[in-house]
């Protein structure tokens, strides 16, 4: 597969540049007729045509040109169109419902229509019943997302994990643009894997070193994990699915482990989940949105502490295991409503639908002091020779009066970056101190660590990066009065602990800013 993604990579501008010199199929004249340019029209949104000329695909006003040839649109009825490639599991349920959404927002009504297998659409209808707006849908996966992006079959891609190198440096060479940018990319919203079983199953718990070892075939029969004497049947989506390779490359790969050879696969979350749930002996990988019946298993660790999947484990990322669901798109210019729709995507509106479809919005939420102390208590039982008694009242001290946002910020695994999660936690919350939300408030952007190493180094580490969050989020912040907002920096090291630092997702999860409102 990996041969064959390599190949067309590569041979991806070659036929590009063939199939733009032989198609002529429009001819764009000036109105005064000095200037023209013949080409393969690529689109048109309404305003602007892009052409696939001899000289590069240009952008040019339609107010200032006439168009000739059979592949001109109708500008009296034109209906603007958008194609959406990848996740199945965005493209079920998560997108429709935002479409709908948006759809009873502005007034109009919605029409879906079934094509072959896989392939849909949503139109969405004017006040006078006619169509002003098309969305198609390729139904696939995250890698054949991409392929239908760079065939220039989609306008948008839906995935699972964030784009991969290859990927990144064939979108700039079929002139894509930068697609790692906040422009060309968005977390739509949030998601987790979990390891699910059947209700049957008596394993409630189980580690995340436990899980890498059952899926690289090391541990093979329930009674290892404390269940039955049977053999364990593995599941996990399809390979080229974005949550499949976000398991290996969280899980496995960490671990240096590969998968197992009996592993069954599923090209739908759906389908995974009901065979998991009729089987009493079988584990899988699941989305957190389709869970269904099966029982999903909590992740615990050497240390005693457990970690639950649920909104707002996810929305902090103190559940490791989260996988973003994103949209990606191409450096060119979309339809008006298409990109009316891009907003109302991160409006709070969007977010309640978000929600209710199942998914994991990306609103900010408070949780008050009352509510975290069973952190409070896994703070004062993994406190060791180096987090002293005046340390943990220090902290709490620093804590009273203050409640913690559900935005948290984390690093990519030995880099100094923010994670995709993270990225998307400074665009919303350098939106809201646009918008004023934090006027007259007190925000602490609070430093964490993990307990490797001297704790002195640490606390300075965690200070460092705090004060490195505090500078994105007010650097994005562009509009916004800061001096409405009282905005503080404090770090305590690896005085609060959110998981065991016997494993390198323990120590990943325990490096964490955290932010604190009053």
């Amino acid at each position: 597969m990996q041969k064959i993604r390599a190949v067309f990579f590569s041979a991806l501008s070659v036929v590009s540049m063939s199939f733009q010199a032989l198609a002529q199929d429009v001819t764009l004249s000036s109105l005064d007729g000095t200037m023209e340019v013949s080409g393969d029209l690529r689109g048109f949104d309404g305003e602007f045509y892009r052409i696939a000329t001899r000289f590069g695909e240009l952008t040019i006003d339609g107010s200032g040109v006439r168009c000739d040839g059979p592949g001109c649109p109708s500008l009296s009825d034109f209906v603007a169109e958008i194609t959406l490639a990848g996740s199945s599991t965005m493209a079920e349920v998560l997108l429709p419902a935002l479409i709908e959404g948006f759809s009873l927002r502005n007034g109009y009504q919605t029409k879906r229509t079934d094509h072959n297998a896989g392939e849909f659409e949503y139109t969405l209808l004017g006040a006078n019943g006619l169509p002003t707006m098309r969305f198609h849908f390729i139904v696939s996966n995250t890698d054949d997302g991409f392929l239908d992006l760079l065939s220039d079959e989609a306008d948008m891609v839906m995935a699972l994990r964030e784009i991969r190198d290859e990927e990144r440096a064939a979108a700039a060479k079929a002139g894509l643009g930068d697609m790692t940018k906040p422009s060309r990319s968005r977390v739509l919203a949030l998601d987790a894997m979990v390891p699910i079983v059947s209700p049957e199953n008596p394993v409630r718990k189980i580690s995340v070193p436990q899980i890498a070892d059952i899926f690289a075939g090391h541990i093979t029969n329930w009674q290892e994990l404390g269940g039955a004497d049977a053999p364990i049947a593995l599941h996990l989506p399809v390979q080229e699915s974005g949550l499949a390779q976000a398991f290996e490359d969280k899980i496995l790969h960490p671990a240096k482990l590969t998968l197992a050879e009996e592993i069954r696969r599923h090209e739908r979350g759906s389908t995974l989940v009901r065979r998991v749930t009729t089987d009493p002996f079988a584990i899988g990988i699941a989305s957190y949105a389709e869970t269904e019946t099966a029982r999903v298993l909590t992740l615990t660790g050497s240390c005693g502490f457990s970690l639950s999947a649920d909104r707002r484990s996810i929305k902090t990322e103190d559940y490791p295991l989260t996988a973003p669901m994103f949209l990606y798109l191409p450096a060119r210019r979309l339809p008006r409503i298409a990109r009316e729709f891009l907003t109302y995507l991160r409006s709070s509106a969007a977010q309640v639908v978000i929600r209710r479809a199942g998914f994991v919005d990306q609103s900010a939420e408070h949780i008050p002091l009352a509510l975290q102390g069973e952190r409070l208590a896994n703070a004062v039982r993994a406190a060791g020779p180096q987090t002293s008694l005046s340390d943990l009242q220090r902290m709490v001290t620093a804590m009273d009066g203050m409640q913690r946002l559900t935005v948290s910020f984390r690093f990519e695994a030995g880099s100094t970056r923010l994670d995709a999660q993270s990225r998307s936690n400074v665009e919303i919350l350098a939106q809201d101190l646009e918008t004023g939300v934090y006027d007259a408030r007190t925000l602490v952007f609070s430093g964490f660590s993990d307990g490797e190493g001297p704790a002195e180094a640490n606390q300075k580490i965690a200070y460092k990066r705090a004060e490195a969050v505090k500078k994105a989020v007010i650097d994005a912040a562009e509009t916004a009065n800061l001096n409405r907002i009282n905005i503080q920096v404090d770090a305590f090291g690896e005085a609060l602990p959110m998981a065991c630092d016997a494993s390198e997702w323990g120590r990943q999860v325990n490096r964490r800013v955290e932010v604190w409102v009053r």
